[in-house]
Order: C-alpha cells, then sequence, then structure tokens
C-alpha cells in the first residue's frame, strides 16, 4: 500500500480597506478657532497643522482634516458635528471617497 498525499496551496489576495477623506467645508458663523479645536481634538493635528487646514477651508471653501477608513471617518464626522450642533454652529462635513 501507498501513501500519497497531496498539498493544495491558496493564494489569498489581501486588500487594505478603502480610504476615505473627511472633508470640511467654510461657512460664515463656524469660528476659527472652533474649528482649529476640533481638529487637534477629534482629529489629532497638532495645533500648526490645525492652523493651516483651517486657513485653507477659510480661503478656499473647503480642506481634507484627514484619510481614513470608512468607520473612522465617520466616527469622526459624528463626533466633530455633535460638538458643532452643541455649540449652534453650522459646521458642515463631508465624507468623500478618494
Amino acid at each position: 500500500m501507498t501513501n500519497t498525499s497531496t498539498q493544495t496551496k491558496t493564494q489569498v489576495d489581501l486588500q487594505f480597506p478603502n480610504r476615505y477623506n473627511v472633508m470640511f467645508f467654510n461657512d460664515d458663523h463656524t469660528p476659527m478657532d472652533f474649528v482649529i479645536g476640533v481638529l487637534v481634538d477629534i482629529f489629532h493635528k497638532d495645533l500648526d497643522s490645525a492652523t493651516q487646514i483651517t486657513v485653507q477651508i477659510h480661503e478656499q471653501g473647503h480642506a481634507i482634516a484627514g484619510t481614513y477608513s470608512y468607520e473612522i471617518a465617520e466616527q469622526k464626522v459624528t463626533e466633530a458635528l455633535s460638538a458643532a450642533r452643541k455649540n449652534s454652529f453650522p459646521l458642515e462635513i463631508k465624507i468623500d471617497t478618494i
């Protein structure tokens, strides 16, 4: 009796999750200091980066606050909008595909 064994190699291709940009949009009512605070507290930006992003939002009408997986982007947007609404600011933030 002959023992024969067969081995099958399975190749698994791993893919990184899709990435999404979190976009802030300019408005005439949300103070720049509040936006900087949100970028520091929720998006974990340093003060210089947060200030640069805020100036870009003000001058160009929008800017990317960060790029994340969908779930993380969604959570950060929820937290930021909750803080804005709590302070009666009409801040607009959206998730955009890359």
